[in-house]
């Protein structure tokens, strides 16, 4: 196939919490945003949130970068979204779909929205989740609706279908995107541009993959044949 990146028309946001690595993905045109949470804040060693994030801030300056809040009652997560807002303009604060005891976030998403705080709607799953937010964020600035497809594939179902149905539920809104997040694959990518997807957010490794889109197939078995030969030489096995 002839087709490149430039043929997609969805964005690919760069999804971790290594400075060093935001700081090179920075230089990629093909980045067109940054994700983090403080999952992977934690696995990078991350200690001081707020100085970390400034850092980024320093770093991604003209393209967004979502951050989420932290706390697990709503009037906290109020305080730290309103914190976190005013740190950049490119700033979309994270706000979980419910709290860790399943209340939902919707009053709070409703709040923040309606004083034009830039969101980033995340840990969705299901399209009552998503119409429901869908809802919360009209006439509200620019933001995301993340819906975590390859947690969905990884229960077993197939994500496609429901991220097409979620993108139908998102498309009459002008002022939300559509994020498909942790994706397994590179072929993720391709599948989140069909259905209309809006964004995908990728990790460092997934994004080291995508020169191998669309590469050929016979140049690609050759390859990995020539990788178990060589490795088996380099351990000197012997039979």
């Amino acid at each position: 196939m002839n087709a490149t990146l430039t043929d997609l028309g969805i964005k690919i946001f760069a999804d971790g919490a290594d400075l060093a690595s935001i700081r090179s993905l920075s230089a990629n045109a093909f980045i067109k945003g940054f994700t983090t949470n403080p999952t992977l804040m934690r696995q990078a060693g991350v200690a001081d949130y707020e100085a970390f994030a400034r850092s980024v801030l320093e770093e991604v300056t003209d393209r967004p970068i979502s951050f989420e809040v932290f706390s697990d009652e709503f009037d906290d997560m109020e305080r730290q979204a309103t914190r976190i807002s005013s740190w950049a303009e490119n700033v979309n604060v994270k706000i979980p779909v419910t709290n860790t005891t399943g209340e939902s976030s919707a009053k709070l998403i409703r709040r923040l929205a309606a004083d034009g705080v830039r969101l980033n709607v995340t840990a969705l799953m299901t399209l009552r989740q998503v119409r429901a937010v869908a809802e919360c964020l009209e006439n509200g600035p620019p933001s995301m609706i993340s819906v975590f497809a390859g947690r969905i594939a990884d229960t077993g179902h197939d994500p496609v279908p429901l991220m097409a149905a979620a993108h139908g539920l998102v498309c009459p809104y002008g002022n939300i995107e559509l994020l498909w997040a942790s994706p397994r694959e590179v072929l993720n990518l391709l599948q989140a541009d069909a259905v209309g997807c809006d964004i995908i957010t990728m990790t460092p490794d997934l994004l080291k993959k995508i020169p191998g889109l669309w590469k050929d197939l016979d140049a690609y078995s050759l390859e990995t044949v020539q990788m178990f030969y060589n490795d088996a030489r380099q351990a000197g096995y012997a039979l």
